[in-house]
């Protein structure tokens, strides 16, 4: 008799071969039998009119903090992923000297735009080694798989103290000691490693990151820890051609390559999007992952399932208005108090006569990117859109603010006041940065059928304030395979984000749908399908705010065959482990 048999759905195994009518059979934990399977199950799970699919396997989050105080790793495990890879960008909390927490705090909040004070408040730290780290958070209970990076950063702050933090080049002995230490924690079970080398990442006090510049001597020395391993990924996220100039892409891009081969060829993925000031790097990204495959290293480009960039609104971390004098007045006022204030027409005159300061009302910097929005206002207002109760990452040029204000005959910056107001203040505007050049998901499409192409870049548990990329698994099914004219067949899809991101972490026990595969699984009504507006949740540790999405249409998630969420809301069972790579 079967534990469980899920009856009646249209199964995508996750192969990629086409769907097919058929049951999908699970007996302690493991699939047992898929399609026709005859005989009876203690419990039967009823998927008529909906598509059986593999869990998906999200390569790309920073949990590394939130795994130690959120058992449900939350909204990754309301989107249908069933395993999750952290230690994302060369940015972690372990290993740390006793005392330097805070430095590694400082680091994750400026670099990932997690509150310090949440950090701080919620990590019960205790542990120094990586392998103590993975000790630690391994014996907490979970709802969902998770694996651990080793990440850059903290490793070059504990081996070189504040010479890491001022970019010193590290000596022979220190490279030593970081690969030793690296080298450790993947015999522990750790599932890679993982660098930071751009401008973009800054710490909270707007710092370079520790391992930002460092020379190829350092990086082939760490990939030296994975000689004679039969596991172990390499993540890398660079400037490349940004540093300084075109003629730095290609030395970039050998110094990852070296990297790859002192590893023993390891598999590399590297973090790749379209950027407004070099549109086409990407597209040289991709060439040179073509070009070292055709050397015999495995390089994929890591690319997001739809346009990368921020949300705006009163209660985000950022929002137009947040550095004009007399905003800062109210700024600290509870949401409804501070609406109600803000549609008076005197203070809505008085604030739109004004110019932004430098400096918010909380006293911190007005982030760079008020400043380059409100310098550049006309041509940017083109990309801004309403995000409604029902978000389109794809909206039409006519749904912009730009083009309401001009609907409307109105100023620009009266508009966006205006819509930051409706729905008391909770309303959002989405502001697609990175994947937007063209003002349509057209090079998105080309990215992720490229050969090369690995999904990931949700950056879930990341930029609480700005963004809430965990739903992308979700995005894919409904925008990609079901809504877009020109979009990807289904099993394509299923097949990207399950079977294709557990093989390259190494996974071999899940992503399809087979007999003897663990039964990591979803049931999905895909014609329900949707995604709902973000909102804003204060349930971080010291009163810390996230923007969290939620999904409509997921039926069931199946851990290890134990129900872990049904119709969108999970069940408190945490069959959830940390996967320790290089083990049985």
């Amino acid at each position: 008799m079967f534990d469980l048999k899920i009856v009646g759905g249209t199964v995508v195994d996750g192969t990629g071969r086409a769907a097919f009518a058929g049951d999908v059979a699970i007996t302690a934990g493991r699939i047992v039998a898929v399609g026709d399977c005859p005989g009876a199950a203690r419990r039967e799970l009823d998927a008529k009119g909906a598509h059986v699919l593999p869990g998906f396997v999200d390569v790309h989050t920073h949990y590394d903090g939130q795994v130690t105080w959120d058992e449900e790793l939350t909204p990754s495990s309301l989107h249908g992923v069933t395993t999750c890879v952290m230690g994302s960008c060369g940015v972690g909390f372990a290993p740390v000297r006793p005392g330097r927490e805070g430095a590694l705090v400082e680091l994750m909040e400026g670099v990932e735009d997690i509150p310090g004070s949440a950090l701080a408040e919620g990590i019960p730290w205790g542990w120094e080694s990586f392998a103590d780290y993975m000790d630690a958070v391994g014996a907490m209970p979970h709802a969902i798989d998770f694996l651990l990076q080793v990440p850059h950063d903290p490793l070059r702050m504990y081996v070189m103290g504040e010479r890491a933090v001022a970019h010193e080049a590290a000596t022979d002995d220190e490279i030593a000691e970081m690969r030793a230490l690296l080298r450790g924690a993947l015999a522990a079970g750790a599932a890679g490693f993982s660098t930071g080398r751009t401008d973009n990442h800054r710490t909270a006090r707007g710092a370079a990151t520790p391992a930002s510049e460092v020379d190829a001597r350092e990086l082939r020395g760490l990939g030296e820890a994975f000689r004679g391993l039969g596991h172990g990924v390499l993540q890398a996220v660079s400037d490349f051609d940004m540093i300084s100039g075109p003629e730095r892409f290609d030395p970039e891009f050998d110094l990852l390559e070296e990297m790859v081969t002192a590893s023993g060829g390891r598999p590399l993925s590297i973090s790749t999007m379209q950027r407004d000031h070099a549109p086409e790097q990407w597209r040289r990204i991709f060439a040179r992952a073509d070009r070292a495959v055709l050397r015999g290293l495995d390089v994929r480009c890591q690319v997001g399932a739809r346009g990368i960039g921020v949300l705006l609104g009163l209660e985000a971390t950022f929002h137009p208005f947040m550095g004009f004098p007399s905003y800062k007045d109210i700024a600290s006022l509870p949401l409804a108090e501070r609406v109600a204030r803000m549609k008076s027409p005197e203070l809505r005159a008085r604030i739109l006569a004004e110019k932004s300061d430098k400096v918010a009302g909380d006293g911190t910097p007005i982030p760079p990117l008020a400043d380059f929005f409100l310098a550049n206002l006309d041509m940017l207002a083109m990309r801004l859109y309403p995000m409604g109760e029902r978000p389109t990452y794809e909206p039409k040029m006519d749904t912009c603010i730009l083009a309401e204000a001009l609907r409307a005959g109105v100023p620009l910056l009266e508009r966006i006041y205006d819509a930051l107001l409706e729905d008391g203040g909770k309303a959002l505007l989405y502001f697609p940065i990175y994947n937007y050049s063209g003002l349509n998901l057209d090079v998105v499409k080309e990215m992720l059928t490229h050969p090369r192409a690995l999904m990931g870049l949700g950056d879930a548990g990341a930029h609480v304030g700005t963004v809430c990329d965990a739903s992308m698994p979700t995005f894919l099914l409904t925008h990609w395979a079901r809504d877009r004219a020109d979009g990807l067949a289904l099993e394509r899809v299923v097949a990207m984000q399950a079977r294709d991101t557990a093989r390259f972490m190494g996974l071999v026990d899940r992503g399809t749908l087979e007999p003897g595969m663990r039964a990591d699984v979803n049931v999905v009504d895909l014609e329900r399908l949707s995604l709902r507006r973000p909102v804003m949740q204060r349930d971080l540790p010291a009163g810390g705010r996230r923007l969290v999405q939620r999904a409509d249409g997921y039926l069931a998630t199946l851990v290890l065959g134990t129900l872990v969420a049904e119709r969108g809301e999970l069940t408190g069972a945490r069959p959830g482990k940390l996967v320790r790579m290089g083990r049985a």
